[in-house]
């Protein structure tokens, strides 16, 4: 592998791990600070955060690497796939895999 790429895996790996442990450490410090105050002690946006992280990788998912035609009709489709299947199972691995599966298939189909 070229040196690009491995620096490349090593920041998103770095920011991966810093986007977890700094919460973590912030957290450990304020409930040493603040005693034994529970839940309560966690402030509102730190709550926010895995969500939010959640719709950023949904988002980012959402738009072809290569916009065009077939590849918005591909993600269009996979989304309403892995939306049924939710709609029909109410879980989380089977829509996932329905949706690729949609996603696969029409790029394979038409593409």
């Amino acid at each position: 592998m070229s040196s690009a790429l491995w620096i490349a895996v090593l920041a998103a790996a770095l920011g991966t791990l810093l986007m977890r442990l700094l919460p973590l450490l912030w957290m450990q410090r304020r409930l040493e600070r603040l005693g034994d105050a529970g839940p309560e002690a966690m402030p509102q946006w730190l709550g926010l955060l895995g969500p939010l992280m959640i719709a950023a990788v949904l988002g980012v998912s959402l738009v072809p690497v290569t916009p065009g035609p077939l590849a918005w009709l591909a993600t269009a489709i996979g989304v309403l796939v892995t939306l049924a299947v939710w709609w029909r199972k109410r879980t989380l691995g089977w829509p996932v895999a329905a949706g690729v599966a949609a996603y696969g298939a029409v790029v394979m189909l038409l593409g």
